[in-house]
């Protein structure tokens, strides 16, 4: 590893004032600068900053004075809100600055209209000024001083922003005002006065825009409850360490990742996980920070420190996936590259050669300003980013953590989806499904038996049998000389009997007419599964269509019984989850043309699990490099694999879109994966991919109606139907305001 690799250190900023594409570029531009820095990543939709540099070059305090000089304050980026800069955006000092101008804007006219008032004061250069050119000159130096200044940073940087072009509007405006027998006093301060209207209408926007990602940034308190030496005390969150004891009363959060030492109660994991229902937590159970405790008592053994909890890593995450860049923003960011310029060169063409071809200087000027204004691409460079931001805020707000815009926008446009099945389309837990009493026995008679003889067993299966009866208080049998039957079952002895449990050829082995076995009655009446098996007999062909029943339904089957008879049947399985069959169906409701099972498991339980859920196509007995060849099949029309995030990360990773299971807490699945569901809920999987169509189907309203707004205003621009208000309070501040407004409908959708 090479010395600059390992003195590079990791920064980010608050840059509040930071909202528009152009201003992210003139940021990115003064730091991008440092000698040092070897990359910055700026947000305009989040407001931050993310830079990398040699510590040994440069120091944040450098990077800072950068950023600054650039015209732009830097926040604090974990302190309150007012401390990152969030503060009342109409009581700024730059909106104090506009209400003047507009002050003098609204003084000169009443000038214009009050005879009395129709004073010449002096004259410059030949030109009469009147009170009310002063007072739109007085007007125009107020509200332009914050754009000039802004204008001068774009000169420096050598940047054809937004803010360059509204300087050389407002500059010309005055200047021209010298030559014309008309001054334009007029236009120049109604340029200042309604593009920071428009700015601060841009940053209300966008500050609308990043309230969902403060809230998740505001959800872990600011201060935890220890045990020190014996005493309890309170602490800042950030001081908490590794291993101490947090105590957490009814009706607060949890300020840390932890384990439960003591207490119980239902904790709301909804701000983590996106489970509407809470959880209930004891002794042993892991809890999340910023999750609330409802109405009991816990210590808590923290298990992460400052900043690195799952919710601070989440909210790292989103912020990082607000600096990335998808294939629409490429676009649009393409485009603007020749928008501009093109339209500065008709604005230019305008003042040179509209008077040319149809006289009238003045005239032809203003619409040349007017162009000025329609050439910078803020409204439509800014709506991809603000909707990538409102729908991965929206989603993380619900336990859905998407990495990237590019991967909230595939997700949405996926032709296939591929589910793993242990995990994900089940539990991967096995659990009893049947129990079937044969002979005369009673259910509680098998599972009282099977209970003693699988007690000692260390198989899977053997511990599913005994939890279930454990369930149902089922009395322990004493068993002795116990012995493990390798590949076959079991074999123990119970009540001076050998007993044994294991596979129908087990005792097919042992002598067992498997073809005639008589159903058991309790009280006289045939149990219900008894009663189902038997429809066509009095007896039961264990053989030929029991056992071939219960395992076509995906199911293992145990047989039960002693040296002389068979007891019971015991099926076991691995336990569908809830609203998976309906997950399916609504994922194709969606536009998922198909929706595959691969899996390692056996043919016929997959087989079975498929034809419950409604999946497409089943393909099972997969290794792993197999189910990253059948991902592969799929990738032309876009694939999402869904899995548990770490034995499918291959296929995870060769899909065009990884989507992690129940990821909340695992460190593994949080970083390899795409996308994350963060708890084990299926039924998000129909949500994020209804999330991802309707961000798409945002984003593209957002584009294509802030450019033909755009095309259209600069169309009729020569025409004289566009005042140079309408540029700015329709053509910038209202699209801006627009496009936020129609993203923000992203956060309104819920699972």
């Amino acid at each position: 590893m090479s010395d600059r690799a390992m003195n590079t250190t990791t920064l980010r900023l608050s840059v509040p004032d930071m909202d528009c594409a152009s201003c992210a570029g003139t940021v990115e531009a003064a730091v991008s600068d440092c000698e040092g820095v070897t990359a910055v990543q700026p947000a305009a939709a989040t407001g931050r900053v993310t830079v990398e540099y040699d510590d040994k070059q440069i120091g944040k305090d450098a990077i800072v004075a950068a950023i600054e000089s650039a015209g732009y304050e830097v926040a604090d980026a974990s302190g309150t809100d007012a401390e990152r800069g969030f503060g009342d955006i109409w009581l700024s000092t730059r909106a104090l600055k506009t209400w003047a101008s507009g002050l003098f804007l609204f003084a000169g006219l009443v000038a214009v209209i009050v005879p009395a008032l129709d004073i010449e004061v002096v004259s410059v250069l030949g030109t009469p000024h009147r009170i009310e050119d002063l007072l739109f000159l007085a007007g125009a130096a107020v509200g332009g001083e914050v754009i000039l200044r802004n204008g001068a940073v774009s000169v420096r940087n050598r940047q054809l922003d937004i803010d360059f072009l509204m300087s050389v509007a407002i500059l010309g405006a005055v200047t021209a005002s010298l030559g014309f027998g008309e001054a334009l006093y007029f236009e120049a301060a109604t340029l200042a006065f309604l593009f920071n209207i428009a700015e601060l209408l841009e940053a209300y926007s966008m500050d609308r825009a990043r309230n969902s990602l403060r809230e998740l940034m505001d959800l872990s308190p600011d201060e935890a409850r220890l045990r020190r030496d014996g005493q309890e005390m309170t602490v800042p969150a950030a001081e908490v360490e590794v291993g101490e004891t947090v105590i957490v009363k009814p009706g607060e959060k949890i300020p840390v990742d932890g384990e439960v030492l003591d207490g119980e109660s239902a904790v709301d994991q909804s701000p983590v996980t996106g489970e509407s229902v809470p959880v209930d937590k004891t002794a042993g159970d892991e809890v999340y920070a910023g999750t609330l405790v409802e109405g009991g008592y816990l210590e808590i053994e923290t298990t992460a420190g400052a900043g690195e909890h799952t919710l601070a890593r989440i909210v790292d995450l989103v912020e990082d996936a607000g600096t990335g860049t998808t294939d629409r923003e490429q676009f649009v960011d393409r485009f603007a590259d020749y928008y501009t310029p093109a339209v500065v060169g008709l604005a230019v063409l305008a003042v040179v050669g509209g008077p040319l071809v149809a006289g009238g200087v003045q005239t032809w000027f203003v619409r040349g300003l007017t162009l000025l204004v329609l050439a910078c691409p803020c409204a439509f460079v800014i709506s991809t980013p603000v909707s990538v931001v409102s729908g991965i805020t929206s989603a993380a707000r619900n336990g859905v953590l998407i990495k990237g815009g590019s991967h909230l926008e595939a997700m949405g446009e996926v032709e296939t989806v591929a589910l793993d099945k242990t995990g994900t389309l089940t539990k991967g837990e096995l659990t009893v499904t049947d129990v079937i009493p044969l002979n005369d026995n009673t259910e509680a008679d098998v599972l009282r038996c099977a209970h003693g003889l699988e007690r000692r067993s260390e198989h899977p299966i053997g511990d599913a049998i005994v939890d279930y009866a454990d369930g149902r208080d089922v009395d322990e049998a004493t068993v002795e000389d116990f012995e493990a039957l390798t590949g076959k079952g079991v074999r123990a002895t119970v009540g001076g009997r050998d007993h044994y449990a294991g596979k129908p050829s087990l005792f097919e082995g042992l002598g067992f007419d498997l073809s005639h076995v008589h159903a058991a009655t309790d009280g006289g009446v045939v149990t219900t599964r008894s009663q189902e098996l038997c429809e066509r007999n009095d007896c039961l062909d264990l053989l030929a269509e029991t056992v071939p029943d219960l395992q076509a339904e995906g199911k293992t089957v145990v047989l039960v019984g002693n040296d002389d008879e068979l007891e019971g049947v015991i099926a076991v399985a691995d336990e569908l989850r809830a609203g998976a069959a309906e997950t399916v169906a609504r994922l194709h409701d969606l536009g998922v043309e198909r929706v595959v099972m691969l899996t390692g498991d056996n043919e016929r339980t997959a087989r079975a699990i498929g034809e419950q859920v409604g999946v497409d196509e089943v393909r099972a007995e997969l290794l792993p490099e197999d189910k990253v060849a059948a991902v592969r099949e799929f990738e032309d029309g876009g694939v999402a694999m869904v899995g548990d995030g770490i034995n499918d990360a291959p296929a995870l990773a060769t899909a065009t879109v990884g989507v992690a299971m129940g990821a909340a807490g695992t460190d593994t699945a949080l970083e390899t994966a795409d996308i994350a569901l963060m708890s084990d809920d299926i039924a998000n999987l129909g949500y994020l991919r209804s999330l991802s169509g309707q961000a798409n189907s945002v984003i593209r309203q957002n584009i294509w109606a802030s450019l033909g707004v755009k095309a259209l205003l600069v169309v009729l621009v020569p025409f004289g139907y566009v005042p140079i208000w309408v540029a700015v309070l329709v053509g910038d501040a209202g699209m801006t305001v627009g496009v936020t407004g129609n993203a923000m409908r992203l956060s309104r959708i819920t699972p």
